[in-house]
């Protein structure tokens, strides 16, 4: 059995394993989670599928990184190679994300006789649905299922048939935002050309179909027409980018959007911004809606996934229908027609940030599944069962 600091006392090692390298709200939260835990009960080590951003922000973040290739999809290279690294690195726990790294991980965790804590971050997009929801069906048996919404976890239920009783959740959660000095705001608008006063919309995410970035820009002229200088700020990379920006120049936006590519300075954009947009067409819990709150800034989102679950309409923002760009362009050019309402949704949104989707309140909860897992007590009232009740 691998795992030998499961029943001593000093810190027990959590392997944290992705699929993916990100960017993207999965991978922020993978290399949250390892960064947050209690250092005195827990050592995170992460293991990656591939190379790319993910493991660049976890090597940033002082954390042990490993790169065991996935090759084809039945590797079993990779699952000698990842179980060596269990017994290597006295792996307690196994905690993955996201479908790939669910499968096989819980694979060399009945192999290793370690156990998994399985999270999904979305609902899946697979060609052989058949096959995912058998996949499924084992994780569920096998590990710890969770997800990061409700919605999420509804979705598993009834389209794998996974028992309810098998799927808890454990909500997102974002650190406090630093401030952003005046002078690198300052400096961000001279580089954007955005005057002093020009309303600024700001969308941050990949640039794939599933984001619905298609249908905020056929609302762009509709917005435009009430506020005119307002100008479009999409941060992000991804296969959609060509299309978006043809789908611009047809409509003659070249003045009013700008693509920024993959940005390091969303704090400051989202500073920029009188709005925060995400059009998705489909959401787990989006760390970049979180981000925008977190920045006190009022949400136009569309009413799908997790999406509610952080967005209480006309509290802290405002919720369309997805794939409706008139629907879209009337909630942003309410907000924009109307500074003191963002103001007040923005600071709304801040305070549910703080009360309900702390990375504190995060990670207490998984640690206390790790902790359920090995046998291990419970951390204390206040990190814990006060963190998870905030």
């Amino acid at each position: 059995m691998i795992g030998g600091t499961r029943g001593s006392g000093g810190p027990m090692t959590v392997l944290h394993l992705s699929s993916s390298s990100g960017p993207g709200g999965a991978e922020i939260v993978a290399a949250s989670v390892a960064a947050g835990l209690d250092p005195a009960r827990y050592r995170s080590v992460v293991c990656l599928f591939r190379d790319g951003w993910l493991r660049e922000r976890c090597e940033r973040l002082g954390l042990e990184t490993h790169i065991v290739r996935m090759r084809g999809a039945l590797d079993l290279t990779w699952l000698r190679q990842f179980t060596g690294l269990l017994r290597e690195r006295d792996v307690a726990v196994i905690h993955s994300h996201e479908f790939g790294a669910n499968t096989w991980g819980t694979m060399a965790g009945r192999l290793a006789r370690v156990p998994v804590v399985a999270t999904l971050h979305g609902r899946s997009y697979y060609a052989d649905r058949t096959r995912r929801r058998l996949a499924y069906r084992v994780v569920s048996r096998a590990a710890t299922m969770v997800a990061v919404s409700e919605d999420v976890r509804r979705f598993v239920v009834e389209s794998a048939g996974v028992s309810g009783q098998r799927v808890r959740v454990v909500h997102n959660g974002i650190g406090p935002q630093s401030p952003v000095p005046p002078e690198v705001i300052q400096r961000a608008r001279l580089e954007l050309g955005i005057s002093s006063g020009q309303p600024v919309v700001t969308v941050v995410g990949s640039l794939y179909p599933v984001k619905g970035h298609r249908y905020l820009l056929e609302a762009v002229p509709q917005i435009v027409k009430t506020c005119p200088s307002t100008v479009f700020l999409f941060a992000g990379r991804g296969d959609c980018e060509t299309a978006l920006r043809e789908q611009a120049r047809t409509l003659g936006l070249e003045a009013r959007v700008r693509f920024l590519g993959l940005r390091q300075d969303v704090p400051t954009l989202l500073e920029l911004g009188d709005v925060f947009v995400q059009p998705s067409l489909s959401e787990g819990l989006s760390i970049a809606i979180l981000e925008a709150m977190a920045a006190a800034r009022p949400v136009v989102t569309t009413r799908v996934g997790g999406n509610p679950e952080l967005v209480v309409e006309g509290e802290t923002g405002l919720l369309v229908e997805p794939a409706d760009a008139a629907a879209l362009a009337s909630a942003v050019t309410r907000i924009l027609a109307d500074p003191a309402e963002g103001r007040r949704l923005g600071v709304n949104g801040l305070a549910r940030v703080r009360r309900r989707f702390s990375i504190e309140t995060m990670v207490a909860q998984y640690e206390q599944i790790y902790g359920t897992l090995v046998g291990r007590p419970a951390a204390t009232a206040s990190r814990g069962a006060a963190m998870a009740g905030a």
